[in-house]
């Protein structure tokens, strides 16, 4: 039987780039948050895939297009060194349409499972939001919350994607 992999899960928005307070798809607003390059290539050395699982309601909503949220993919990439394997998006909102894409469900954890042969008990999901906890929680990720975008209970909570990484490879607990 093939051995099984190992993925960090990323949301994207207050994450790998800087929350502005409202959806991110300008190219112009989109920001990489300073370390995020470098994380992922520690977190890349170590063996780990690199999944990004995100929502992006502004597309159900029509105030851009997935277009647009693919041009902010490509600009993630090139300031990444291409490490990221495989970026997800959900384009619903509850308010338009349902989707088992949208986190707090796990589909985008789901079909990176399936198509990376991951052991989720070897994975990490790192969100700024809850729903991205809850959405690796329904399918056994563990979870790290960064910054302060949301005011909930959640342990462990870091500042920054840096300090993520530091957890996941050992380096501080």
């Amino acid at each position: 039987m093939k051995t099984k992999n190992k993925a960090v899960f990323l949301d994207r928005d207050g994450v790998l780039n800087d929350e502005i307070g409202d959806y991110v798809w300008k190219l112009d607003d989109f920001v990489v948050s300073p370390g995020v390059p470098e994380s992922l290539a520690r977190l890349k050395a170590a063996g780990y895939y690199l999944v990004v699982v995100t929502n992006q309601a502004g597309i159900a909503k029509k105030l851009y297009t997935a277009a647009d949220v693919l041009d902010c993919h490509t600009k993630l990439q090139a300031a990444c060194n291409h490490a990221l394997d495989a970026l997800y998006f959900s384009d619903a909102h509850p308010s338009v349409s349902d989707s088992i894409m949208r986190k707090p469900d796990s589909g985008m954890f789901e079909k990176a499972v399936a198509r990376f042969n991951l052991d989720v008990s070897q994975c990490w999901i790192v969100g700024d939001r809850y729903r991205d906890m809850e959405a690796g929680e329904k399918i056994g990720v563990r979870g790290i919350m960064v910054g302060h975008t949301e005011l909930v209970d959640f342990t462990p909570r870091v500042a920054d994607l840096q300090a993520a990484t530091d957890i996941i490879l050992g380096a501080k607990m």
